[in-house]
């Protein structure tokens, strides 16, 4: 599995409750922070789901 590093860059806000959901799944609790997660085919699926709200890097 590849790495990814994704950054949460707009709030969630005024989302819908699936996408604030989604959010707190992949670990985010503030704005600006940065995860370095497992491509994983479930982590893939959240972050297309929220990609307009995260900034993501192949590393």
């Amino acid at each position: 599995m590849e790495k990814i590093r994704i950054k949460q860059v707009k709030s969630a806000i005024d989302r819908p409750e699936n996408q604030k959901r989604t959010i707190r799944a992949l670990g985010f609790t503030k704005m600006q922070q940065e995860k370095d997660v497992e491509g994983t085919p479930q982590i893939l699926g959240m972050i297309k789901k929220v990609a307009h709200l995260l900034k993501i890097e192949q590393l």
